[in-house]
């Protein structure tokens, strides 16, 4: 009689393996705090492929786990530890079109790599307006099942902004196929909506055809010192006002910067200032934006700044910013944050919850930056100097983290503004997330996927 994973193994053709070396990478999280089993992978060539494989495991009751670069900070794509589940890998779906230069789209594989889209529109001449620091390994699958966001939200939005249409498995098998890129299409509901940010859970996203936007011919860089997260938004709220154009506005405080030089990094200022940022902005016309950001610094008055002379500058410049995640880790475990709140509370959110946070646990040290522009903060708790970081943040983590989102849900804020749910955070959106919307999710969970066989555990506890 054939087991139900030997009608996987069938449906997957010469795609598939079960040795344990093979899928022992695949089992462990970006970060690795979390950790899972899982009897095989499984890598499909096309969405057929993944149909069948569906197919299968519906018929045996099979969990499956959808999987892209497994670049998540959430543990979204990392099995349970029960061992029973297949991970289906997109590594091998990793075509991309033909750019349509009229219509701005690109359509590309789930299995796509973030930085192989962008140049593919390089190419082109446009461009694909989301970045990330993980986008030579981030899949576009991915990015659609985390919603994710970058560095460049501020200006563009999150991924959901970028989908101009989206193929995807659902439970049952079926297809859904709303791939075309309409600008306008009123019959009924968009199915495709509920597949974006569903991390897996839903489905199993195998094309997305993506919008593009004309690819620049202008851009300044610069990093500036200021005194306040205030103060960091007046000036954002200048440059939009005296120029536009806005591409990315990033918050970086001292301590992340005195991280980042410990790694071997210059510091990019004279002049110490306690909030520092970095801004870019682009332009596909040739606006003299170095000059327009030169003539606004200089008349905002920042403790200290630099502007970019040239793109080797300007990609120094970003580099800083790109390396913090890894000089943080590097550093010693801490409790990760990824919130957001309405960006006009952020500085006043900052202001009082630091000193809130670092009063309940004496000596612990808040290392929060991020995405000013659009709200969003990496808003991490170090252990206090000296001590064993992993040890208390075993001790402490939960309460930390408890403290710290009870905080940004007063705020009006989310607890998962760019990584996702997971795993990882289940618990917590089961606690504090809005009961309408979490009956609203459990509802199209129950209706999409009765078996409960897509990437069970993540989002909802």
């Amino acid at each position: 009689m054939t087991s139900p994973h030997d009608a996987i193994r069938a449906a997957a053709g010469d795609g598939w393996s079960d040795d344990p070396a093979t899928i022992a990478p695949h089992l462990v999280d970006w970060r690795g705090r979390v950790r899972g089993a899982a009897a095989m992978i499984v890598w499909p060539r096309s969405t057929d492929a993944v149909a069948a494989i569906v197919r299968a495991a519906a018929a045996g009751r099979v969990p499956l786990v959808p999987q892209g670069g497994n670049t998540g900070l959430a543990g979204g794509a990392t099995p349970s530890p029960a061992g029973d589940a297949v991970i289906v890998s997109t590594g091998r779906m990793t075509g991309i079109a033909a750019v349509d230069v009229a219509g701005l789209t690109v359509t590309v594989g789930a299995g796509a790599i973030l930085a192989d889209v962008q140049a593919a529109a390089a190419a082109a001449g446009l461009a694909f307006p989301l970045d990330l620091a993980a986008k030579g390994s981030a899949t576009i699958g991915g990015l659609v099942s985390t919603n994710a966001g970058g560095v460049q939200v501020v200006r563009h939005g999150t991924m959901r902004a970028q989908i101009a249409g989206l193929e995807a498995v659902l439970p049952s098998g079926a297809v859904l196929d709303q791939l075309a890129p309409l600008v306008k299409d009123t019959a009924g509901y968009d199915i495709k909506q509920l597949l974006i940010g569903a991390e897996g859970t839903l489905g199993i996203v195998t094309r997305v055809c993506l919008r593009l936007v004309p690819g620049p011919r202008d851009r300044a860089v610069a990093w500036a010192g200021v005194a306040s997260p205030d103060a960091a938004l007046a000036l954002l709220r200048r440059l939009r006002a005296e120029i536009g154009e806005v591409e990315s506005f990033e918050l970086i405080p001292a301590a992340g910067v005195d991280l980042v030089a410990a790694h071997g990094l210059r510091p990019p200022l004279a002049q110490a200032a306690p909030w520092q940022v970095l801004i870019e902005l682009a332009s596909p016309r040739a606006a003299g934006l170095t000059e327009a950001l030169t003539a606004v610094l200089a008349a905002a008055s920042p403790i200290d700044a630099v502007v970019a002379q040239s793109e080797a500058q300007a990609a120094a410049l970003w580099r800083l910013r790109e390396t913090l995640p890894e000089a943080e880790r590097r550093d010693g475990v801490a409790v990760k944050h990824d919130i957001a709140v309405p960006v006009p509370a952020l500085p006043g959110f900052v202001a009082a919850t630091t000193p809130a946070v670092e009063a309940a646990f004496a000596g612990s040290r808040v290392l929060a930056f991020g995405h000013l522009g659009d709200g969003n903060l990496h808003y991490n708790v170090r252990a206090p100097a000296g001590h064993d970081s992993a040890a208390w943040v075993a001790a402490n983590g939960a309460a930390v983290t408890r403290l710290v989102n009870d905080r940004v849900v007063a705020a009006g804020g989310t607890i998962a503004a760019e990584h996702g749910i997971g795993s990882v955070k289940a618990a917590e959106l089961a606690r504090l997330g809005d009961p309408a919307r979490l009956a609203a999710m459990r509802a199209v969970k129950a209706a999409l996927d009765p078996l409960g066989i897509m990437n069970p555990g993540k989002v909802l506890a």
